[in-house]
């Protein structure tokens, strides 16, 4: 098959074009004919600082949907023929490729109405927002939530979750898409290259702050979410926990919440990967009514998956980009 590899660690631009053996789905697993894959960021970090789990040449990408094509032993969940999509292991190969292998546990039937390149742009990003807001955080309506890059693919997903469940939503971004994550659902925005957050946070709660935060950009970030948080209220952290020595007792009683997606899998709890599956069922539904905007602004194909991933390495990608695999 058909599939791009990465020959060592390295930065996506050393990943080519290679023939690869076909992979043989094991028992509880589903071999799919990849129709198209997500980009994201993890998947340059992971490039660039490899794997001990892995075997080289390895194949990238987490997103994928796609057609059963195989199914392992004792799998009665799924057929070959049926319409599927997950957020994949990523210490196993994944869907930069024609076909790849899935765990039944975390696979969900493919959105009603929703195309494959549509349904690729959710997992990664879409399942950290909602395992944030309604798994650790358990966002409640009424309360305000300031969401750290509202543009990108977490914090877009995050505004439309978090407006859907009834918050008032504070996103920052930069100012030339204000008018895109406004149509997100987000109510106030910062222009955190020119303003000071903290101070606007104070200004828009009339000094309370903000009862969540959804910290998708670095542990400094999340280590200012301290001055920005109401009493009793909580931090999901995406890129990096926060400083604690920073911290004060006994003040505002926080809840931090390391958000790690992918730690399902290396966990081996079942019940962990089992709610990946869930979660994708969820989020298909979400956005098979219409409720949750997938998205997808760019497809690619396989050969310009490399350089759309130094792309996402600046940080400025609107939305997400796709690769469907013909």
């Amino acid at each position: 098959m058909k599939a791009l590899v990465l020959e060592k660690p390295g930065t996506p631009d050393t990943l080519h074009i290679a023939e690869m053996p076909l992979p043989q789905p094991e028992a509880g697993e589903i071999r799919v004919k990849v129709h198209a894959v997500g980009l994201n960021p993890v998947d340059y970090k992971l490039a660039t600082s490899g794997s001990s789990r892995w075997s080289y040449p390895f194949i990238l990408g987490l997103d994928v949907a796609g057609v059963v094509d195989a199914v392992g032993a004792d799998v009665t969940e799924w057929q070959v023929g049926d319409k599927v999509y997950y957020h994949g292991n990523l210490s196993k190969p994944g869907g930069y490729a024609e076909y790849t292998n899935a765990n039944v546990l975390a696979v969900a039937p493919l959105p009603e109405g929703v195309s494959f390149a549509e349904t690729a742009a959710i997992p990664c990003a879409g399942f950290t927002a909602y395992h944030a807001l309604h798994r650790r955080l358990h966002i409640q309506s009424g309360q305000t939530i300031l969401i750290h890059g509202g543009a990108g693919g977490v914090g877009g997903f995050g505004v439309q979750l978090a407006s859907l469940a009834g918050l008032e939503v504070i996103t920052t971004c930069s100012r030339r898409n204000f008018g895109y994550v406004q149509k997100l659902g987000a109510k106030h925005l910062i222009d955190y290259q020119n303003e000071d957050v903290v101070v606007r946070i104070k200004e828009i709660t009339k000094g309370r702050g903000v009862d969540a935060i959804l910290d998708t950009v670095s542990s400094e970030t999340a280590t200012t979410g301290f001055e920005m948080l109401a009493f009793n209220g909580g931090i999901a952290c995406i890129a990096g926990l926060p400083d604690f020595s920073k911290f004060k007792p006994f003040s505002i009683t926080p809840s931090i919440h390391e958000i790690a997606l992918g730690g399902a899998y290396l966990s081996g709890d079942k019940k962990a990967i089992q709610d990946l599956g869930k979660i994708a069922k969820e989020m298909g539904e979400l956005v098979s009514g219409n409720k949750v905007n997938p998205m997808l602004t760019e497809v690619i194909s396989l050969e310009e998956i490399p350089a759309a991933l130094n792309r996402l390495k600046g940080r400025h990608v609107r939305g997400k980009i796709v690769a469907e695999i013909r």
